[in-house]
């Protein structure tokens, strides 16, 4: 794992939350509105259906609910510019755990979404950001636990936008520019240094990779791109020379090539 980068930004804790669920129940109107057809239409996500990948997005924020409801972890295990590299170790099992849940489940989607949007107006407004909850990697504060979270919206509602061309779902702002931004210090932490410059407006600035750090006029190595291409190739949904096939991404510069430093999350 790299290693952890010194916390230097922060993140408005009533406007992540107000994100987040925004973002929560804009997918949950935009799967309402779905046929079955188009619930069991594949996705790029392996073998999961729209089905499987909205039961997931119920079961990002159902464990959030979940969490509040148990007692506080002892310590502090996962600060939040760490958990982008632990997200791999648990993929086997997010995949078992949504199987299980849309194989055992005659529960409506909508019932779901329902049910953890019901459960996060009890715990939720009453939790302050400084408390400890036990997240699949460690305890984490829920302040930093709520930004994790626009991650997973923000991916999956992309995610949701591939499966069905048309479909458009709508990010919220506010969300879209925290999952950036935590992706964009994730890769600073990965490459540590000030030898190119990634840019991706309007939301991040970061420098990274070895080298002489630039400190005046127009850097000799810069990277930029827009919002969602940059979170795709932080993911691994797109590759970085298929987005400069694409010209989705523009770099300057020897050292401007991030190709072996993406993806950040798998």
């Amino acid at each position: 794992m790299p290693p952890a980068k010194k916390r230097t930004r922060s993140y408005d804790q009533t406007k992540i939350r107000t994100a987040v669920l925004t973002q929560f129940g804009t997918v949950r109107e935009a799967i309402a509105g779905l046929t079955p057809e188009q619930l069991a239409a594949p996705t790029r996500l392996g073998d999961w259906t729209i089905r499987e990948l909205a039961a997931h997005l119920t079961m990002v924020l159902g464990t959030l609910a979940r969490y509040l409801e148990t007692p506080e972890p002892e310590k502090l295990e996962v600060p939040l510019e760490d958990w982008p590299f632990r997200t791999s170790s648990a993929a086997n099992q997010v995949d078992e755990d949504v199987h299980a849940l849309t194989a055992a489940a005659n529960t409506p989607l909508d019932a779901l979404f329902a049910d953890t949007t019901a459960r996060l107006a009890d715990t939720l407004p009453e939790a302050p950001g400084t408390r400890l909850v036990p997240s699949r990697f460690g305890g984490m504060t829920l302040a930093d636990f709520m930004v994790t979270r626009t991650v997973e919206l923000i991916v999956h509602t992309d995610d949701l936008n591939a499966a069905l061309p048309g479909l458009d779902v709508p990010y919220d702002r506010q969300a879209l520019a925290a999952c950036t931004r935590l992706l964009t210090d994730a890769l600073a932490a990965k490459a540590p240094g000030g030898a190119v410059e990634v840019r991706v407006p309007p939301y991040a600035v970061v420098q990274c990779v070895e080298g002489p750090r630039h400190t005046r006029g127009t850097p000799p190595n810069v990277v930029e791109t827009d919002p969602l291409t940059w979170i795709r190739l932080a993911t691994g949904r797109t590759t970085w020379a298929a987005a400069r096939a694409a010209a989705q991404v523009s770099a300057s510069g020897e050292r401007a090539d991030l190709s072996g430093l993406l993806p950040i999350m798998s």
